[in-house]
């Protein structure tokens, strides 16, 4: 496998608004491979009278990058403020943790933010390289013409003919899974069509080095969770949440190749639950703590996944259920209502709150039966530790212990 940058002619939409393009704009096959392959993530209407002979595209909630074919690209700008973006980006996957931050203050695009992370990821993979990859044992059998490790009797008494022996040893290898996800998410940057090409060059040097020493698999964003690290291979751990963030937001394409680019794309209403999420886990007040993607068992195997829930430190009881909802409505949804109060019920908890980016037209404030249902806001329009403790003010003013 290689890495080629490809270069595109890209047209622009913002998430959530209409916007329409001529004839001439789009060629047909484009608004085709679109349709086919994008249809969860873009509306598109084909030219008509209806249309004016237009085409009309529209977002359901994506942004990020499309390449489409190596001629055309589709970028998807976000509605939100492009430095609120970041700071979600920043909770959401724990960059905030570290410290190399400080170049994104300068980024005025989801293109240069994803163009700053990647070659700091590179630039990391390459250091490692020149200290020298982590190096784990790991079992091997192999047929050799000579003794290494431990032989196999059974075989040798059975076929003493045989002149090959099977031998089970270990092997110290960097061709583990630690460096195979680096592998991986470079290989996936490096087809994205997204790298500038002042980036490029390093992704492709990162990924060489590696060559011959890991043998990239596909990974998901999973495998970067929860790694085990130790003296050897702590440095690993910002490299695997650099990988997370790449390969959460990256798809491989319906048909991968060497020349095949692949799209890049961030669910907005995922990230809006992990951003708010991790922001109340980092700043709950003292004798509270937030669960997130709290799992409650509720027979016949089946089971509840609670976006957060709200808990007594001290006790471990079940104040509260808060879900996210990544949407702008005049009022609360019925079904989201009755999900809330399913929610309560299972948790044995009196409060459940709806959180939206936005304020409803029509605060939600019900009672059924002992559950009080309320809509809360955590705004993305300016400032998001404002917004944030604005939401927790609220969020203590009608609960109690």
């Amino acid at each position: 496998m290689d890495i080629n940058p490809v270069k595109h002619k890209i047209i622009e939409i913002t998430e959530y608004q209409d916007k329409l393009f001529t004839h001439q704009d789009i060629p047909e096959s484009v608004g085709q491979e679109l349709y086919d392959k994008y249809q969860t993530q873009i509306e598109i209407e084909f030219p008509s009278y209806k249309t004016r002979n237009q085409w009309r595209l529209k977002s359901k909630g994506w942004v990020g990058y499309i390449p489409v074919n190596p001629e055309f690209g589709l970028k998807i700008n976000p509605k939100v403020p492009i430095k609120n973006l970041f700071g979600m980006l920043e909770y959401a996957y724990k960059f905030n943790n570290f410290r190399f931050l400080d170049g994104l203050m300068n980024c005025e695009s989801l293109q240069e933010f994803y163009n700053y992370l990647a070659h700091l990821l590179a630039q990391k993979i390459i250091e490692r390289c020149r200290k020298g990859l982590y190096r784990t044992y790991l079992p091997k059998t192999e047929q050799l013409a000579y003794v290494r490790g431990r032989l196999n009797m059974q075989q040798l008494i059975h076929k003493p003919w045989d002149v090959k022996l099977k031998c089970h040893y270990e092997e110290h290898t960097a061709d583990i899974a630690e460096n195979q996800i680096l592998a991986w998410t470079l290989y996936i940057i490096g087809h994205s069509g997204f790298c500038s090409d002042r980036v490029s060059p390093i992704v492709r040097k990162a990924y060489h080095a590696l060559q011959g020493l890991v043998t990239p698999k596909p990974y998901r964003a999973e495998d970067c969770i929860a790694r085990q690290y130790n003296r050897l291979n702590e440095d690993y751990q910002i490299l695997h949440i650099l990988c997370r963030f790449f390969l959460d937001n990256s798809s491989p394409s319906h048909e991968m190749g060497n020349h095949q680019t692949l799209p890049f794309l961030v669910y907005m209403a995922r990230l809006y639950e992990l951003f708010v999420a991790e922001w109340l886990k980092k700043n709950a007040p003292p004798g509270y703590i937030f669960k997130q993607q709290h799992q409650i068992e509720v027979g016949q195997n089946r089971q509840f996944i609670l976006d957060i829930l709200l808990c007594d430190s001290s006790t471990g009881k079940a104040l509260a259920v808060l879900d996210t909802k990544y949407k702008s409505p005049e009022k609360a949804a019925n079904s989201d209502i009755h999900q809330m109060i399913s929610y309560a019920n299972t948790t044995n908890s009196k409060q459940a709150f709806l959180v939206y980016p936005v304020d409803l037209k029509h605060a939600l404030n019900i009672q059924s039966h002992n559950i009080n249902v309320r809509s809360l806001t955590f705004s993305l329009d300016d400032n998001l530790e404002r917004a944030g403790q604005a939401l927790l003010k609220k969020l203590f003013s009608t609960i109690g212990k």
